[in-house]
């Protein structure tokens, strides 16, 4: 069987997982999630740990895999999820109005992005962005859409970059 799905997933205190029927529904102080579980993948709750198991050998990966995902759920409605965004460039700045993101990333106009539910948005300077919420996916999908706006370019790093991203400079052309 997969490493992954042999490790059970430890519950948080203050968590409870519920399976019902075809759903796995993780409930904590952060929120609620629930995800469809794959016919043939049981889950077994006991001692404070989830165990996942399966009688066909084909299915091993998908038990593996809903490891993986209630594990990250399980840590998501405890603690939650942060992404850090930085902005560099001359005259990029980022502010918050209401629940809506303001960005000046060196457009004629500023670019304004709704926070989805379920995810939060903050900006504790002009040039960070923190994206936080309860669902790893939803935080990292988020943290891309703003990335995409400018992502970094190049030559000089301009643009919006994951904290510690390592952008690969180019050499400018020589005359």
């Amino acid at each position: 069987m997969s490493r992954v799905a042999k490790k059970p997933v430890a519950i948080a205190k203050g968590v409870e997982i519920n399976v019902q029927g075809g759903t796995v529904n993780v409930k904590g102080p952060k929120g609620t999630l629930s995800i469809a579980k794959p016919e043939g993948v049981d889950v077994v709750i006991e001692n404070g740990q989830a165990q996942m198991s399966t009688a066909d050998a084909s299915l091993v990966p998908m038990a593996g895999t809903l490891r993986a995902i209630l594990a990250n759920m399980v840590q998501g409605v405890s603690e939650g999820f942060v992404r850090k965004l930085e902005l560099v460039g001359v005259g990029y700045r980022a502010s918050m109005a209401g629940s809506d993101l303001n960005l000046a990333l060196g457009f004629s106009h500023p670019v304004l992005f709704k926070a989805p539910a379920g995810i939060t948005i903050t900006t504790p300077t002009q040039t960070e962005i923190l994206v936080s919420g309860a669902d790893k996916q939803r935080v990292g999908e988020v943290a891309a859409k703003i990335r995409g706006f400018r992502p970094p370019e190049p030559y000089k790093g301009k643009g919006v970059k994951y904290a510690g991203e390592n952008i690969i400079r180019k050499e400018a052309k020589k005359a």
